[in-house]
Order: C-alpha cells, then structure tokens, then sequence
C-alpha cells in the first residue's frame, strides 16, 4: 500500500507541466511548436534560455519536492529500511506524470529534468557521476539527448553498484524493488527518446546552444 500511495504522490506533483504552464503564460501550447514536447529542451529553443532555465528548475523541483514529501509521510518508524525505496516510488510517479500528464491527453515531457530532481535528492553519492556525464557530453557535442541518454546508463549502473554495496543499507528485496524501478525508467527514457536515437545514429540530431539563439519561428 506504501509503494502506491507514493506513486500516486508523485505522480500528483509530476502532474505540474513547468513547460505548457509557461507557455500558456505567453499564450502559446508549447506541444504546437518545435519538437512538440513538452519539456526544458523545446521550450529553449522555442521560447529561449531564461524560459528553458525556468522550466528546468520547475520541473527538478517537483521531483525533489514529491521525494521530500514521501520521507516526511513515512518517516521513522516501520518505514525506515523503506526510506531510499519509498523516495524511489515517489520519484517513478512524478516522472510518470510528467510523462503522461492525463489532463493533457498523456502528452507530456520526455522526464530528463524530474530525473535530474531525483538524482539531487535521493542521494548524494549519484550527483557527481551525473554532472560528468550530461554536462561532459553536451559541451562536447551539443547533444541534450545524447547526455540525457548517458545518464539513465549511468544512472541504472550506479544504482547497482552503489546498492551491491550496501550504500542504502536495506534488506536485499527492497535493493532489487529499486533496481527495478531504475531499470523501467531508463528503458521508458530510451522509448522516449527513440527519435532522438535514430537522429544521433543518422548524424541529423539538432544541436542545442546555450549562449546563441536557439529560438523556433512561432508563426
């Protein structure tokens, strides 16, 4: 019952779109523009940095905030060799509503930048390995997706091993729930991004820049 309740939170907190809510305050639907996609990427290239920039910090933050609020509902108690796990739920529903947002027809985010929310919040030990990886690769490439891409990887190989060995200090069951959890959403990551696969293999993928304009015609 535990583990739904903080899906279920999350997914109330993913359920916040950073990105069409600020694009409604400008009176666009960011679906209808650029890449469709409702996320921090599009929106820089549609609306700019300053609104990429929001839109990034909106959507980490509903992530940490579903994490926070789960570990203060279940704090202590029987729920304390549940704590990594639980934020673990937490986090899954807030990507699931970011992704797929019910009130906008299940058409929402690619859930690049909650992740980052739960990579800050469910331990430190998982941040520098992150900032590597997607920073590294962007200023190499200019490729968001290909970082994006390379963190889930590292992600999903850091959860195990860092649970091998015995970072979270819980029962073997609640390691592999996490495993678990970690692997559906790296593989919901790449589903979402097959486009930006295909493009990444095919040499066509467009380049993202932070510092020049980025800015799709909206006409």
């Amino acid at each position: 019952m535990e583990r739904l309740v903080c899906v279920a939170i999350g997914y109330l907190f993913g359920l916040f779109q950073t990105a069409y809510i600020y694009g409604k305050l400008h009176g666009i639907d960011i679906r209808n523009y650029g890449s469709g996609n409702a996320g921090t990427t599009n929106t820089l290239r549609v609306l700019g940095t300053k609104a990429g920039l929001i839109v990034l910090a909106g959507d980490i933050l509903k992530c940490i905030l579903a994490i926070a609020a789960v570990r203060l509902l279940f704090a202590g108690g029987v729920h304390e060799d549940m704590y990594y796990l639980l934020a673990m739920y937490a986090a899954l529903g807030a990507i699931l509503g970011h992704d797929y947002p019910f009130y906008l027809g299940f058409k929402g985010g690619k859930g690049i930048a909650a992740t980052a929310g739960l990579i800050l919040a469910i331990h430190p030990a998982f941040i520098p390995m992150g900032v590597i990886l997607f920073f590294g690769s962007f200023l190499l490439t200019h490729y968001v997706s290909l970082g994006s891409l390379l963190v889930y990887a590292g992600f999903l190989i850091e959860m195990v091993i860092m649970g091998q060995m015995d970072l979270f200090s819980m029962p073997v069951g609640h390691r592999i729930e996490m495993y678990v959890i970690a692997a559906f959403l790296t593989a919901m990551a790449y589903w979402k991004h097959r486009e930006n696969i295909k493009r990444l293999l095919s040499g066509t993928e467009r380049k993202t820049y932070l510092f020049k304009k980025n800015k799709e015609a909206m006409n």
